[in-house]
């Protein structure tokens, strides 16, 4: 599947427009919040997930907290 966004100026700002399949597609509606994540071969828009903004943040609580261990594991 692949789309086209068009930028438009939303005030000071810069909003998209996502075409009504890629909605329906990411099962998301006006008013609805996106994540955007930078992966290795571009970024990746998925529907925001209270949940899952938990488990990242719990891992990045561990990941601080452990940080010596976890740099001496990696070795």
């Amino acid at each position: 599947m692949h789309f086209t966004l068009k930028l438009i100026k939303v005030g000071n700002s810069v909003g998209a427009t996502f075409p009504k399949e890629m909605l329906s597609a990411l099962q998301v509606q006006s008013g609805d919040s996106l994540t955007v994540t930078q992966s290795p071969d571009g970024y990746r828009i998925t529907p925001y997930s209270p949940e899952i903004e938990k488990q990242v943040a719990a891992g990045r609580e561990v990941m601080s907290e452990f940080r010596d261990t976890l740099r001496a594991l990696a070795k």
